[in-house]
């Protein structure tokens, strides 16, 4: 039995979502000095460092990356990130993932940064799936998809990002 993959979104495509999500996040934040950008290792990471380089194009905002590395496995391990919590304590935060589909990761992730004052705190997802096991929403997504519990998403970023539905 073979799968088909269908291209969801293509690099061209992916690079308009990242650009309007950016967008977005400055608007909500246009009367700070600095935003975290939190990205959950590996591939929300790279969603987010792709928002910080248009951020740091469109705004005045200073950008300050925060790698988050969550055990997609058992995500009550206790959350790793780059950043000491005294660097993002009392600031605006986003945290950035690629995929939402049940919303354990990201709701573990909010978790643990709500155990520090922040500013302000939202969530930012390149592709947003309809079948959350948490009451936890995006605040920020490049494209929302109604599928199937069977079907995958899958975010390949690289020379020709692309989002297929597998």
């Amino acid at each position: 039995m073979s799968t088909v993959n269908n291209t969801i979104l293509s690099h061209t495509q992916i690079q308009h979502k990242v650009k309007r999500i950016a967008y977005q996040i400055y608007e909500s934040n246009v009367d700070e000095k600095e935003i975290i950008i939190a990205g959950i290792a590996d591939n929300g990471y790279v969603l987010a460092e792709r928002l910080a380089i248009v951020l740091k194009t469109i705004s005045p905002l200073q950008i300050t990356l925060c790698k988050v590395v969550v055990d997609k496995k058992d995500p009550q391990q206790p959350i790793q990130t780059s950043l000491a919590a005294s660097t993002y304590q009392n600031k605006s935060l986003v945290l950035v993932d690629d995929v939402l589909n049940s919303g354990t990761t990201l709701i573990y992730g909010i978790k643990h940064f709500l155990e520090v004052p922040l500013k302000r705190f939202k969530t930012a997802v390149l592709v947003n799936r309809n079948h959350k096991k948490y009451p936890v929403k995006a605040d920020f997504k490049g494209i929302s998809l109604s599928t199937s519990l069977h079907e995958h998403v899958a975010v390949t970023f690289g020379s020709q990002d692309v989002v297929t539905l597998e």
